[in-house]
């Protein structure tokens, strides 16, 4: 499962793009490794890890191998593979586009003001 393609969401995405301040894949690095890169240094995104339901697998291997969960974050995405910064006006727009191609989506946290930072909660 760890080797499986990655989706793709140039479908999903390309009509949306007008709406979309910033986007983000989340591979190798996390989160908290793939988010940074496309805040601006006046602004973090603060994730609500109760937003989701990490998958089983990521569970398992936490248990497994006795890993720290901020460790697992920084490492896994946990489940999130994509996530989409977009005014809280046009979010509606992109969690209906998802639905519509049977994409799980979900509001994953908020953007504030501060230094560029992921910050878990």
């Amino acid at each position: 499962m760890l080797l499986a393609v990655h989706r793709s969401y140039l479908a999903l995405m390309k009509p949306l793009l007008s709406k979309v301040h910033a986007m983000a894949h989340i591979t190798g690095g996390g989160i908290p490794g793939n988010l940074n890169r496309v805040l601006p240094p006046t602004l973090n995104a603060v994730v609500d890890t109760s937003s989701w339901r990490v998958p089983n697998l990521f569970e398992r291997l936490q248990a497994a191998g006795e890993v720290d969960r901020t460790e697992m974050f920084r490492t896994f995405n946990m489940g999130v593979g994509m996530v989409v910064i977009a005014a809280e006006t046009d979010a509606g727009d992109a969690l209906a586009a998802a639905k519509a191609a049977n994409v799980a989506a979900w509001p994953l946290g908020v953007v504030t003001a501060g230094s560029g930072e992921v910050v878990l909660t």
